[in-house]
């Protein structure tokens, strides 16, 4: 069968062009390798997985594990949450949300040592970061009201370094993000962020932010201690698609975000995405070309890669949505699947300095998401050459790219948007969260659940319990690593890596033979 592409491209671009008026979003698939067959094979389960959609709108049980509903699309349409109660939560939280960040940004609500605010230290991790992280990158800079910190890890230094660079806390607010409150890696740098106020003799309680879920071990604390505010996080919002809820919605607007507008843009793609007919779908098309590509078993990656500065850390945001939502080792019928599609990328035409050499030569392990947006900057117009700005070159190495990539038989899909703010940013979430759903639906696994990760965390439980039965098993006599796991009860492989890192960070401690697991004696 010949390629439509070499036939009649523009007719081709035409057939596999999907379009959202306003905002402008416009999903290209002219180089993406499909042809109609290809689509129309897809065409049941196409329509098996929109129904599917209506149901998990409408208020059907999708996370068995836990008995929930999912609920984020209810965030940026409160009418089509199936409960009067759900409604009026969503539509009271964006209020007091607005008027929140409008008290801090006209100084009625301010640090009690007198100024105002003008930092925001963020503690969170997972999509409790990645989310506000993007909005930061977005939105913030010089013009912004407040600057943005994200503390989303557990590292002592990388703590310390991100508090050192603040300076002086006294204008910053801090915003503690967790559903349970008992997030080890978030409650940990909720202590650290406080143990500096402390250090710089501020008060923590009025400048602290509790986004959590109603009645939650945090929560408790924020009402207890008497915390600036608490802001709810629902049981049917999933991290990774929270970000249209307080958790991206609040640092958002404190950033001087238009909260309504990213809200619009979200729920006008969501709009779109139900669209029945698929071919008018844009998620629906954007999930079929994952599983053509990928066989509908993820053999390939997703490279995405924005031509915006910006939008760098879409590709982070991209990675936790779609592969902590398609990483499944089962369908739902129990069946051994071990799906899933890799996610990597940084941005154009960076890239083209780094791994495009390989996309273009190498392995063809990967299809490519590209990211146009039109217009190049808000003001101004500047040319480096005659009649040739810095946008032409940018626009101009995104279509080398697309074409160099085609001609060797590198498919690709390009999102174009016309400008980038707050109306086209909730689009692209948007977009991005339902074609998951979609995409999970065609291979049968459960996109709102994540066992694997409960399972590092348990793990990572058992491990500390472990430290605490080997610290106190050591004395002022040595003791060698067999000795000390047979005390214990565990087993040596997996004390020696305990034992090392408590030696390196206990003044107290003393390893005799250095780092050689058989000769190494420990002892206080």
């Amino acid at each position: 069968m010949a390629d439509p592409t070499r036939r009649d491209r523009f007719a081709h671009y035409q057939r596999f062009r999907s379009l959202l008026e306003d905002p402008f979003v416009e999903l290209d698939l002219g180089h993406a390798g499909l042809q109609e067959a290809d689509v129309e094979a897809l065409g049941a389960g196409l329509g098996r997985a929109l129904v599917a959609m209506q149901a998990l709108e409408a208020g059907g049980v999708a996370n068995a594990d836990e008995k929930r509903m999912v609920g984020h699309f209810w965030l940026r349409a409160p009418g089509l949450a199936p409960q009067p109660e759900i409604e009026e939560a969503i539509v009271a939280a964006i209020a007091r949300i607005e008027a929140f960040a409008q008290a801090v940004h006209s100084g009625r609500i301010a640090p009690p040592e007198g100024g105002t605010f003008t930092k925001l230290v963020l503690v969170g991790i997972g999509g409790s970061a990645l989310g506000p992280m993007l909005l930061g990158d977005v939105f913030g800079g010089p013009e912004a009201p407040m600057e943005l910190c994200v503390l989303d890890n557990t590292d002592p230094e990388g703590i310390d370094l991100a508090i050192e660079r603040l300076g002086s806390l006294q204008d910053a607010l801090v915003m503690v993000a967790s559903k349970s409150g008992g997030t080890p890696e978030t409650r940990n740098g909720m202590l650290e962020v406080e143990r500096a106020c402390k250090l710089q003799g501020l008060a923590f309680a009025p400048r602290a932010l509790a986004v959590t879920t109603p009645g939650s071990l945090l929560h408790q604390r924020a009402e207890k201690d008497g915390w600036a505010g608490t802001f709810p996080m629902w049981d049917w919002v999933g991290g990774r698609t929270s970000i249209t809820s307080a958790v991206g919605l609040l640092p958002g607007a404190l950033l001087g975000m238009d909260l309504r507008a990213f809200l619009a843009g979200a729920a006008a793609m969501d709009d779109a995405t139900r669209r029945t007919n698929v071919w008018q779908n844009p998620a629906a098309m954007l999930a079929a070309f994952w599983h053509h590509q990928g066989k509908g078993r993820g053999e390939r990656a997703m490279v995405v890669l924005p031509y915006k500065d910006r939008l760098l850390l879409l590709s982070r945001y991209l990675q936790q949505l779609v592969m902590e939502s398609l990483g499944k080792e089962h369908d739902r019928k129990g069946k051994a699947v071990n799906q899933g599609i890799a996610v990597y990328g940084n941005k154009g035409s960076t890239d083209q300095h780094a791994y495009v050499q390989q996309l273009r030569d190498g392995r063809h392990d990967f299809f490519a998401t590209f990211v146009r947006v039109l217009q190049d900057r808000t003001a101004g117009h500047f040319e480096v050459e005659p009649g040739v700005t810095s946008g032409d070159f940018l626009d101009g190495l995104w279509q080398g790219t697309r074409t160099a990539l085609h001609d060797k038989g590198r498919m690709s899909a390009t999102i174009g948007l016309d400008r980038l703010d707050e109306r086209s940013l909730g689009a692209i979430v948007a977009l991005f969260e339902r074609a998951v759903a979609i995409y999970a639906e065609l291979v049968d696994v459960n996109a709102f659940h994540q066992p694997g990760v409960e399972a590092g965390k348990k793990a990572a439980a058992k491990v500390l319990e472990l430290q605490k039965k080997l610290y106190g098993a050591l004395g002022t006599q040595a003791q060698d690593v067999r000795t000390l796991a047979a005390k214990v009860g565990a087993d040596p492989a997996d004390c020696w890596p305990v034992l090392q890192h408590l030696a390196a960070n206990r003044p107290e401690l003393r390893v005799d033979a250095g780092h050689d697991p058989a000769a190494a004696r420990v002892h206080v």
